[in-house]
């Protein structure tokens, strides 16, 4: 009944072990959960009252498949503000969230026969969208030796010539891993000469806290022309339930062609969001933004001294986002066993390593209170002393 492409896809592990942790914590089992990425924080009010406003003023119609004027104003200004890339408004359409974004960009341009580039270890939603559309997936490893990143003489290695599109991410889900603007430079180099489109996800640029943050589109004139941006709002300002992302792109037939694609699926995003997604854009809520960058550097602190006090762990200090992509190596061969064997005895959910192609690690987020952060490591710390014993 079912095709043979749906067929090919897997549940995302990770909502699927947090969806069980709310099942336990519903059953009323004390679950310290680290499994999703979720802010903790609420939506700024700035935000709140800009959609409360919409809602007031009966900004409830239908809009442009790819957004509002103004929104995708909101977009370019950033851009140009923030990373120094000039776009305009119909280089620019909004989605349902970034996910929603890479599903549009990947339907769009990869079909039977074309090889992704995905350097490992990967947002798992990455490989999956490639091989529903037919595409085959070319993994790059890198550890912790690398900080997680790959190097130009591995992604030289990795092209053939099926090779249509390379993803990358930076900072990092699940690493926190951030590509500086000499090793993007060093990555364009070696995509010169090729048709090769860059997909870049920079959902946590905001949540940087090591370095300066450079946009991949921005290091050279030829990667501006084959990159594409991709962003929104859910990690900066806490909006992941409102679904906002959008995709920006000096090609503006491929925009054209995944503006088509959604306006036979979805049509345009939630008219309220739009709305609200311009305070979030446009400086308003900036000082929200930097108080809870500002907490997450805190808690990373604390989570990767306590973690690399654990016998058998280590973990590489994030540069971004909010996740730790911890080492269990040395004690165990199977993140998916050790993870399971973890919720089950110590009621803390994190999501193993094999679920972002890297076998060996799991990922904690640090996006909660740093009470439940200090319990819940501590908790990990009695899981691997009993396994060691």
């Amino acid at each position: 009944m079912l095709t043979d492409r749906v067929n090919t896809l897997s549940e995302s592990i990770t909502i699927a072990i947090t969806t069980l942790a709310q099942e336990l914590k519903a059953q009323g089992k004390d679950i310290l959960s680290f499994s999703a990425g979720e802010p903790d924080f609420n939506t700024p009010k700035v935000i709140n009252d800009a959609a409360i406003a919409a809602i007031n003023e009966g900004f409830t119609k239908y809009t442009a498949v790819d957004g509002i004027v103004e929104l995708r104003q909101a977009i370019a200004n950033k851009l140009k503000r923030d990373n120094n890339l000039t776009y305009a408004p119909n280089q620019i359409i909004t989605n349902n969230g970034a996910k929603h974004s890479l599903f549009n960009l990947i339907s769009a341009t990869i079909q039977k026969g074309d090889e992704v580039i995905i350097p490992a270890p990967y947002w798992v939603t990455y490989p999956e969208l490639v091989l529903y559309c037919g595409g085959d997936v070319v993994e790059i490893e890198t550890n912790d030796e690398t900080a997680f990143k790959i190097t130009p003489e591995q992604l030289k290695a990795a092209i053939t010539p099926k090779t249509k599109m390379l993803i990358l991410t930076t900072p990092s889900n699940p690493t926190g891993s951030i590509y500086s603007k000499d090793e993007l430079v060093a990555i364009g180099k070696v995509l010169e000469g090729t048709d090769i489109i860059v997909a870049s996800d920079e959902m946590y640029e905001k949540l940087t806290f090591e370095g300066t943050f450079t946009s991949c589109a921005a290091v050279s004139e030829d990667m501006y022309k084959r990159t594409v941006t991709i962003n929104g709002l859910s990690k900066s300002v806490a909006m992941t339930g409102w679904r906002f992302g959008y995709m920006a792109a000096h090609n503006t037939e491929l925009i054209k062609a995944t503006k088509k694609l959604q306006s036979q699926s979805t049509s345009n995003i939630n008219t309220i969001t739009q709305k609200a997604a311009i305070a979030g854009l446009d400086g308003s809520a900036d000082a929200d933004i930097e108080m809870m960058r500002l907490e997450f550097i805190k808690r990373r602190d604390e989570a990767y001294e306590l973690i690399n006090k654990i016998d058998g762990l280590s973990v590489v200090k994030p540069d971004g986002a909010f996740y730790l992509f911890v080492n269990i190596k040395e004690i165990s061969s199977d993140s998916l066993e050790f993870s399971k064997d973890l919720l089950d005895k110590k009621l803390v959910a994190v999501v193993p390593g094999v679920a972002f192609g890297s076998e060996g690690y799991f990922r904690m987020s640090f996006a909660t209170d740093i009470e439940t952060i200090r319990t819940g490591i501590a908790r990990i710390a009695e899981f691997v002393k009993e396994l060691k014993a």
